[in-house]
């Protein structure tokens, strides 16, 4: 089983990143992919999910912001940050749409929005 997110890093306000996550075919082939991040003292949540025909869907507070994209042939899924915010900061993790707690997770990528 492989999850490995990367990506992250220091970004200031209205900066850019992109997020990288190199999932195992078993989770990535056909199903549904997902964005969640989880910030200090909070619960996870969710950010934005793909279908494997390419359509995205986004949390209120990223849409217009954040796009989600994958490559089917390499078993990938990305989210461009643009626009970003302090109250984006946080550890982000790539998963099959709707893992839930005791799915296994990986090590996520931190993203720290200062300046």
């Amino acid at each position: 089983v492989q999850l490995q997110a990367s990506g992250g890093g220091l970004a200031q306000p209205g900066g850019s990143l992109r997020l990288s996550c190199v999932a195992s075919p078993s989770i990535f082939s056909g199903n549904e992919m997902a964005w969640y991040r989880k910030a200090l003292g909070k619960e996870r949540e969710f950010v934005a999910r793909i279908y494997p025909s390419g359509s995205g869907y986004y949390a209120n507070s990223v849409r217009g912001r954040f796009t989600i994209s994958r490559d089917n042939a390499k078993n990938v899924v990305s989210l461009q940050m643009n626009s970003l915010e302090p109250e984006d900061t946080a550890t982000y993790y790539c998963n099959r749409y709707g893992a839930n707690d005791g799915s296994y997770w990986g090590q996520g990528t931190l993203v720290t929005v200062s300046s």
